[in-house]
């Protein structure tokens, strides 16, 4: 079996590590950094953990703070034209998998002369104008340590999924610390965003010993801390191995890709703009169910890693705790329905086939144990439409 392994040149991982971004600039050679973040990190003084150790060492950072949750092809224009602008080394992505996801798009876009939608998959976005240091402040995204970036087209209504080495960190901060006033609903959805990279990329068909490695790893870690998280937001511990776990899922998912509910996902975020992790939240049980019977042993081993399961349990047992497990967490996290989001039932409905369309166009439901076809995607839209099953 012979297969590729991609990560971040290099991770600092731990409580109070942003104040080493000065000295990991140096260490890397960089001088002149953009920072790009959202104006909550302004507004709330939390950018200033990563500009005062700039400031201390003379290094002078700009701000970008112009970015959006979810971001859109329109934001990476606007920040690409900042960047081409000014004499910048690098940029830094501070903030959620929002601004990190920008601060990737951004440089990939302003490597050329092409719109963002040119730099869709399939097409591989393998060169960035200049590297990109992540740094996040929510346990959810992974984006730190992947080669994803999710961009919308605003005229066609498209999540896009933008892949490649362009949009790989050349570093990363990992510090939990920063995630201490997150949100519970934040808390919830970025946990379960980062439970479905690990539990994907394991039942994943490109999945690899080294994905599954990091996968399970981050599996154990999120089962037994996610509640702990949410309920005890200032619960140190709880929020170190949720960050750590988010970690391990990204580098897990970007080796061996994510499968049928990031595929269903993205469209639900581009037509009705629900953030990116609630609406993995919406469809993890049911896509799960879809999928049972065809990975039964991974899907049974992944229920005793996050903690549904036992060793007594056989695979189907197992497997099927873990279904009947993700719904009683959407219950306790507050998951709502699409329809108790507050989507428009006759809105829904007239888009579930151009939806369907757009999953399948990701290539994500490919990767799935059981791939599906127009027709069934639009059966589970229906069926996640009011309960989360």
């Amino acid at each position: 079996m012979s297969f590729q392994i991609v990560s971040p040149r290099l991770m600092i991982v731990g409580g109070g590590t942003v104040a080493e971004i000065a000295t990991l600039l140096t260490k890397l050679g960089l001088s002149r950094p953009l920072v790009v973040t959202d104006p909550f990190m302004v507004s709330s003084g939390l950018v200033r953990r990563c500009l005062d150790p700039l400031d201390a060492a003379g290094i002078v950072a700009t701000v970008f703070s112009a970015t959006i949750p979810e971001p859109t092809d329109t934001v990476i224009e606007a920040g690409a034209v900042v960047l081409r602008a000014g004499d910048y080394d690098c940029l830094i992505g501070f903030g959620g998998g929002s601004p990190i996801d920008t601060a990737k798009a951004m440089a990939i876009l302003a490597s050329g002369d092409a719109p963002m939608r040119a730099y869709k998959v399939p097409h591989q976005a393998d060169a960035a104008r200049l590297p990109v240091i992540a740094i996040p402040t929510t346990a959810g995204t992974g984006s730190e340590a992947t080669r994803f970036t999710i961009v919308t087209d605003t005229v066609h209504d498209e999540k896009m999924l933008i892949s490649g080495l362009g949009a790989l960190p050349l570093a990363a901060i990992v510090d939990y610390e920063l995630t201490f006033s997150v949100p519970p609903r934040t808390t919830a959805d970025t946990g379960v965003d980062s439970l479905t990279h690990a539990l994907e990329a394991y039942i994943s068909r490109r999945a690899t010993p080294f994905s599954d490695a990091l996968a399970l790893a981050a599996m154990s870690l999120i089962g037994a801390n996610l509640l702990t998280a949410f309920h005890e937001p200032k619960n140190a511990s709880a929020r170190e191995a949720m960050m750590l776990g988010a970690m391990q899922a990204g580098m897990a998912f970007t080796n061996a890709s994510v499968a049928l509910v990031h595929g269903m996902s993205r469209p639900i975020g581009a037509h009705f703009h629900v953030p990116h992790g609630l609406s993995n939240a919406m469809l993890l049980p049911a896509v799960t169910r879809f999928g049972l019977g065809h990975a039964l042993s991974r899907y049974a081993e992944a229920s005793r890693r996050i903690g549904f399961a036992n060793g007594k349990d056989d695979d189907e047992a197992a497997s099927a705790k873990l279904a009947d497990g993700l719904v009683a967490w959407n219950t306790e996290l507050g998951v709502p329905s699409p329809r108790a989001f507050g989507i428009d039932p006759a809105a829904w409905e007239a888009k579930l086939d151009v939806m369907a369309d757009q999953a399948l166009a990701s290539g994500s439901p490919a990767n799935n144990p059981r791939v599906p076809d127009h027709a069934e995607i639009v059966a589970l839209y229906r069926t996640v439409w009011s309960a989360n099953t």
